[in-house]
């Protein structure tokens, strides 16, 4: 059976027409240009917890399941706490605590956090991935898996860096120096900043609970059917059961769901850029079903069909088809509506947003049993949608409950079988344009607690320079209210960009490393030196100087491979550090980084 529906997606996809729907706008084969293939899920909220988008100024009330991106802040209130899983890691954030995205892709993840603790498990850190956490003393990366806990004070002064498991470079004044596993490294900056390590701290009862919330992930069921990067996959097996189907293999049936409940019913709509309308579900288990794999009705009921396990599944903002059409309306006196159902398994799925023909075939391959997917020509409107004719997969609500994030259950529309059949295709995004209340994610904007001022402005020390902040929402709205439902492409938002005051600025961060300023000529300007970074007292392995601080990657391009280890040569063992700690590295002069305009002069006359 799986096969004959196998070939048959496969010969409609080699003999349709060329790509007619209207919804993915064409550009060539370029993946450095796509979106990234991975989030950062809000996956766990206890207590008052706010978030700032990228591109607004406004706090609101954070969202379970938000998908967080470049630019978007937390802040965890008194006795608050959250967590944001990225593919197979975990940021846990304790009370009173500042975080916020500089960079999120598919090899980088670089975080500042202004305030507070965070608690970080990395399962996985490829060679060419990097995972930095920016803080007001220093930049702390993390070189490979294991468990890591960073605290900043509430004056910003000192940094701590605990390395349960894994390995740490702490960067800060031009300096970088080593944190082993079982090691706590101290960073208190100022006008003379000084470092030291000592053996690692006490776990308390907030890593406690961030170790309870790691075996969730350990013992979870479910990794025997999805990659561990599926994002949420950790909440299946207390909501749901699996079972194994003859058509679709192993599938997913959630438990204690509503009497006539459907997928992408029980949630609001949100815009997310720079992939658009988005689907969040309420559920507490409602992130992976609804962003990876299919919904197909089994027997008496909904179940999701997650599709072949892969390395890296591709991330997507809602796996829906949409239907309406100029000439369609709900009702008499209902006004204009928006509708939906869900894809079904061997379906395929062509973004709104704009991605290569490369990200098409990814974000279809676990889903799709089809290898070589034809993604030029294809007509959505044509393709017969299993799910159309379900009962109650369509759901309908009014532009305004779309558009205003509202509760979709509470705003359905009933709509006569004979109406929904004349609906057409429309593609596979609404063609509304987004207000403040979509980014937010909220119906109505309400004040939220947020971080004192003096936290929000508080710089951060970065190893590598991220991105410019997203360009605010007024400065785009225009731009994509010509396009309803469409993201901006590239050369949009580069031109909004330059025409915006501010928008390229970089978002409160220093170098590590600054380099050298330069003057009209070619050589270095001359300038005071930074303070350099000492021991806080003797004994302590040395500090190396570290490298300048990275340019930061072009305008929407995935950041290149910026992992970056304590020394080129293997790194030797504790023991052996302590019995040859000169074969390191000499040992730094206190007067280092301090030469003379004369020494200088003198060194370029002899390079001369």
């Amino acid at each position: 059976m799986r096969a004959i529906r196998s070939l048959g997606s496969l010969l409609l996809l080699a003999v349709l027409p060329a790509f007619q729907g209207g919804d993915r706008p064409g550009r060539p084969d370029r993946p450095d240009r796509d979106p990234p293939s991975r989030v950062g899920r809000l996956s766990y909220l206890s207590g008052s917890v706010s978030f700032r988008p990228g591109d607004l100024d406004d706090w609101t009330d954070a969202t379970i399941n938000y998908p967080l991106h470049n630019g978007d802040h937390l802040w965890t209130d008194n006795g608050a706490r959250a967590e944001i899983t990225v593919g197979s890691s975990a940021f846990r954030l304790a009370p009173q605590s500042a975080f916020g995205f500089l960079a999120l892709d598919d090899r980088t993840v670089q975080v500042r956090l202004s305030q507070g603790s965070l608690n970080v498990r990395v399962r996985d850190l490829g060679e060419n991935e990097s995972l930095e956490i920016d803080t007001p003393s220093g930049a702390v990366s993390l070189l490979r898996s294991g468990v890591y806990r960073v605290d900043v004070d509430t004056t910003g002064d000192t940094t701590s860096v605990t390395v349960r498991r894994g390995e740490a470079e702490v960067t800060a004044s031009g300096s970088a120096f080593p944190v082993h596993s079982e090691q706590t490294a101290l960073v208190v900056g100022g006008n003379s900043p000084t470092y030291d390590v000592r053996d690692a701290i006490r776990a308390d009862a907030w890593e406690d609970w961030c170790a309870s919330r790691d075996r969730r992930w350990e013992d979870a069921r479910s990794a025997r059917y999805v990659s561990r990067d599926v994002i949420g996959y950790e909440d299946l097996d207390d909501n749901g059961e699996w079972r194994t189907t003859p058509d679709y293999g192993p599938v997913w049936v959630p438990r204690a769901v509503a009497t006539g409940w459907a997928p992408y019913r029980y949630g609001h709509w949100a815009w997310v850029e720079p992939w658009g309308w988005t689907w969040i579900d309420d559920a507490p288990w409602g992130f992976a079903p609804f962003h990876y794999g299919r919904w197909v009705y089994v027997g008496d009921g909904w179940a999701w069909v997650p599709g072949r396990v892969v390395a890296r599944p591709v991330y997507a903002p809602a796996l829906v088809v949409f239907v309406g059409g100029r000439n369609w309306s709900l009702a008499i006196g209902a006004g204009p509506g928006v509708a939906w159902f869900p894809l079904a398994p061997e379906e395929p799925y062509y973004p709104a947003y704009h991605v290569s023909n490369t990200y098409i075939r990814n974000v279809n391959v676990t889903n799709v049993n089809v290898t070589n997917i034809n993604v030029t020509n294809v007509n959505v409107t044509n393709i017969n949608y299993r799910n159309r004719r379900e009962r109650d997969a369509v759901t309908v609500v009014s532009r305004e409950t779309f558009v205003g994030s509202r509760p979709v259950n509470q705003g359905v529309i009933v709509v006569p079988r004979d109406r929904l059949d004349q609906a057409r295709v429309v593609g596979f995004a609404a063609r509304v344009t987004p207000t403040r209340q979509s980014i937010l994610a909220q119906p109505s904007i309400v004040q939220a607690r947020r971080p004192p001022e003096i936290v929000t402005n508080r710089e951060v020390v970065v190893r590598r320079q991220p991105s410019p902040a997203p360009v605010p929402f007024a400065a785009r709205e225009q731009a994509l209210a010509a396009h309803p439902g469409r993201p901006l492409d590239d050369a949009t938002i580069r031109t909004l960009r330059t025409s915006t005051p501010n928008a390229s600025a970089r978002p409160l961060v220093r170098p590590a490393a600054p380099a050298p300023a330069r003057g009209p000529g070619p050589e270095p300007r001359a300038q005071a030196p930074a303070p350099a970074l000492r021991p806080a007292r003797e004994g302590l392995p040395p500090s190396r100087p570290a490298p300048t601080t990275q340019a930061p990657p072009q305008e929407q391009r995935p950041a290149p491979p910026a992992r970056h280890k304590p020394a080129e040569r293997p790194v030797p063992s504790p023991e052996r550090q302590r019995a040859e700690p000169q074969r390191q590295q000499p040992e730094r002069r206190p007067d280092a980084g301090r030469r003379s305009e004369k020494d200088r002069k003198a060194e370029r006359d002899t390079t001369k």
